[in-house]
């Protein structure tokens, strides 16, 4: 393999052979050029990250920071789209404050919350299990379940109408999509969304529930300071963000992998202890878990691999390519099922990691629990080459997941 570090500018995001697989590339940025220059699509100039010890710096050092890529020195991930680092949403999370804002949301994202949640969440699964059988196979688990899912949970999370699903769909994908949308239709979707949510909160105001938002209305900080309207409704924006896409992206690839070498699957099915730990290792081992997340550099700050990020560059964290890092984790390229302890870094690292992650693996066992109790025949209708990844999407998830049982 050539060196990329001498001949070329990657361009970023890099390309996959197939859905569920790694791109090419990676070993070799690992090996000769872990800390890499990068083109993204924008045709801004950024620097990519890949090994684990680089990655878990960049995302949990005070030095970078994800509220500086809305300077205008910062590069942009595209030029068609609107900057979520600057939307409406993010500026209102940042007007916040963001360790206060995450103190008193991150109140609601505790254990025993998460734990009070299974039924809810594995009555959704089953029902959405009953559609997909009633439908018969071959059937799309992406479609049918992987997809729908996060926002019914979601929504009943914010307390958020039934019939309005469709249009939290929507919205998250407006967002996340890198090229199919105009600037000016991302920022229609950002003021459309912006208004839903602030009608939510003047709702929840006069009729509180047993619901998220309700309970962030009556919720004050240390001082007693409770969080604002223009928070409240970001709020309610950002764990669309970060809940929805990503959450059915993981379930989709939580799927696949597992039924793409047959012995998993039966390996769970013998022994259901292994469920929580099998998710732990999807997460890990998930060949492509998108863009990766954003850092810029307010000062030079060396990684462990020895280069020094300069000030003002901004810094792409690989947390996927990361993840398959031999010097972090043995048998980085197998699936070890039974793997603990495992520190893997899809879900961010210090700070700025992911606030929802409780929700999300809550998701993925409870799933992947009814799964195996409903469809324990459960098996790929395509050949795993067969597979295709979503273009033009933050978080690229498979287009599709055809199943039959």
């Amino acid at each position: 393999m050539s060196d990329i570090r001498q001949e070329r500018t990657l361009r970023y995001p890099l390309a996959a052979p197939a859905a569920l697989q790694p791109p090419v590339e990676w070993p070799e940025l690992r090996q000769k050029c872990p800390v890499a220059h990068v083109t993204l699509p924008s045709g801004d100039r950024a620097t990519l990250l890949t090994r684990y010890a680089d990655v878990r710096l960049a995302l949990s050092d005070p030095r970078l920071s994800r509220e500086g890529l809305a300077r205008p020195d910062a590069a942009r991930i595209t030029t068609e789209a609107g900057s979520i680092f600057d939307s409406p949403m993010a500026r209102a999370l940042n007007a916040e404050g963001h360790d206060r804002w995450r103190r008193m949301v991150g109140k609601w994202f505790t254990a025993r919350r998460m734990q009070a949640l299974v039924p809810r969440i594995e009555a959704m699964a089953d029902q959405l299990v009953v559609r997909m059988l009633e439908h018969g196979q071959p059937a799309d688990l992406v479609q049918y379940l992987a997809f729908p899912l996060p926002v019914y949970v979601i929504c009943d999370m914010l307390g958020v109408p039934e019939c309005d699903r469709d249009d939290f769909k929507n919205w998250s994908d407006t967002f996340l999509n890198l090229t199919k949308y105009t600037a000016a239709e991302v920022e229609a979707a950002h003021q459309d969304f912006g208004a839903y949510m602030a009608a939510l909160v003047t709702e929840k105001r006069r009729d509180p529930q047993d619901d998220l938002i309700s309970e962030l209305i009556a919720a004050t900080d240390a001082e007693g300071r409770p969080m604002s309207d223009l928070a409240l409704a970001a709020t309610g924006q950002a764990l669309l963000l970060a809940g929805h896409e990503t959450t059915a992206g993981f379930l989709t690839t939580m799927a696949a992998v597992l039924l793409a070498d047959r012995e998993r699957w039966e390996r769970l099915l013998e022994d259901r202890s292994l469920i929580r730990s099998a998710v732990e290792e999807v997460l890990r081992y998930e060949p492509y878990t998108g863009f990766g997340m954003l850092r810029y550099v307010h000062e030079d700050t060396e990684v462990p691999s020895g280069a020094v990020l300069a000030q003002g560059s901004t810094v792409v964290c690989s947390m996927a390519a990361a993840n398959r890092d031999a010097g972090a984790f043995g048998g980085a390229e197998e699936m070890d099922l039974a793997r603990t302890p495992n520190a893997h870094l899809s879900f961010g690292a210090g700070p700025h990691s992911c606030l929802g992650q409780p929700l999300a693996r809550t998701e993925m066992q409870t799933v992947l629990g009814v799964l195996l109790r409903r469809l324990p025949t459960l098996d790929l209708a395509v050949a795993p080459a067969e597979l295709r990844r979503v273009d033009g999407l933050i978080t690229t998830p498979l287009r599709e997941l055809p199943v039959r049982w």
